[in-house]
C-alpha cells in the first residue's frame, strides 16, 4: 500500500511538473482581434462584468486606447475599472483621477467605475511571507467575472507590468498599493516610499497581491496583455520614453503567469534591429529583476512558466 502511495505521488509530482498552460497569440492589433483572442480562450465572461485596465497618468499617450478596446468591452457588456494610485500625480485623487478618465476619452465611451473612490475592503491573500491579506477597492465585491487587460510595457519599480502588475497594483486602493510597494510595512501612501530597499520582497509581495485577486474570483477571471507602444515606462508614468521596439501582438490565457513569461520571452528572443529595439527594455527588466515576479508566482501556485503557444493568425 506505501509503495502504491508513493508511486501515485510521485506520478502526481511528475504531471505537476510537465504540466504546460496554453498561451493564445495574435500579431494583429485591433478591436477585432481583441473579441477573437477573447473567445479562443473558451471561458465566457457572464454576470457583473469588470474590465481592469489602467487608464493611464495625465500626459501619457501609451495606454489602450477606448477605441481599441470597445469592440470587447460591448461583448461582455464590461465595466471599465480602476483604483487611485499611491503617488502624487492626475490619478492620486479621486476628482483629479475623474478628470483623467474624461480626458482619455474612458467615461464617454464606457461605464466606469473607480474601486476604491468611497471605500477600500480586505480580501483574503494565499502566501503571507509578506502581506496579511490584500487590501483592495470595495466595489470589487460588485463584479461576478473579471477581464484583466493589461497593457504589456516597461516600469520604473516592477521591471515590466503586465497582468501580474494589473492584478496586484492595478486592484489595489490607495492603502493596499502603499502596502505592497512598502513589502507589508505601511499603509501610507506617503510613508510607503521610505520603505522600497527590498526588491524581492516587492515582486514576491506584488505575486501574492496577484494571487488574492485570482483566488478571489475563483475561476472567473481571464487575463490578455496587448504588446505594443513597449516603452521602458508604465502607463502611470506622465513622460514616458517613446517605445523604441516595435508592436508585436495579442497575447491571452487563463494562466497569468504563463501569459506574462510568454510575454517576457517574446522580449527576450526577439532579433532586434535599428528602429525595432528590444535591448533597453530588456535592460529595464534587468535592472529591477523583473522576471522574479514569474518565477515566484509560479512558486506559491498561481501558474505555471510552461506553456504552449497557439498562433490563432494560423487557423
Amino acid at each position: 500500500m506505501k509503495k502504491l502511495f508513493l508511486l501515485a505521488f510521485a506520478t502526481m509530482l511528475s504531471a505537476m511538473a510537465t504540466a504546460q498552460s496554453t498561451v493564445y497569440f495574435t500579431r494583429d492589433i485591433s478591436p477585432e482581434a481583441l473579441v477573437r483572442i477573447y473567445k479562443a480562450l473558451g471561458r465566457t465572461a457572464h454576470g457583473r462584468v469588470a474590465v481592469k485596465i489602467s487608464t493611464g497618468e495625465g500626459g501619457n499617450k501609451h495606454y489602450l486606447r477606448p477605441t481599441l478596446i470597445r469592440g470587447l468591452v460591448d461583448e461582455v457588456n464590461g465595466t471599465i475599472v480602476e483604483c487611485c494610485t499611491a503617488y502624487g500625480g492626475s490619478r492620486q485623487d479621486p476628482a483629479k483621477h475623474w478628470q483623467t478618465i474624461h480626458e482619455h476619452g474612458f467615461d464617454s465611451i464606457f461605464a466606469v467605475d473607480l474601486m476604491d473612490e468611497f471605500g477600500q475592503i480586505r480580501i483574503p491573500i494565499q502566501d503571507k511571507k509578506h502581506l496579511k491579506y490584500d487590501i483592495v477597492g470595495e466595489h470589487l465585491a460588485h463584479y461576478t467575472f473579471m477581464i484583466n487587460l493589461a497593457h504589456f510595457k516597461g516600469h520604473a519599480m516592477g521591471g515590466f507590468g503586465g497582468v501580474l502588475k494589473n492584478a496586484s497594483i492595478g486592484v489595489a486602493s490607495t492603502a493596499g498599493k502603499a502596502y505592497i510597494h512598502s513589502v507589508g510595512i505601511t499603509t501610507d501612501p506617503v510613508e510607503c516610499w521610505h520603505h522600497t530597499s527590498d526588491q524581492d520582497g516587492f515582486l514576491e509581495s506584488m505575486a501574492a497581491a496577484a494571487q488574492a485577486v485570482h483566488n478571489y474570483f475563483d475561476g472567473n477571471i481571464i487575463y490578455i496583455n496587448v504588446m505594443n507602444n513597449m516603452s521602458v515606462d508604465c502607463d502611470c508614468d506622465g513622460n514616458p520614453a517613446s517605445p523604441e521596439l516595435k508592436d508585436m501582438g495579442i497575447m491571452a490565457s487563463l494562466d497569468p503567469v504563463a501569459l506574462d513569461q510568454a510575454c517576457l520571452d517574446m522580449v527576450f528572443n526577439h532579433q532586434g534591429r535599428p528602429g525595432d529595439d528590444n535591448q533597453p527594455l530588456i535592460e529595464r527588466i534587468n535592472r529591477q529583476h523583473g522576471t522574479y515576479i514569474t518565477t515566484y508566482a509560479e512558486q506559491i501556485g498561481l501558474g505555471s512558466k510552461r506553456y504552449t503557444l497557439v498562433d490563432i493568425d494560423a487557423k
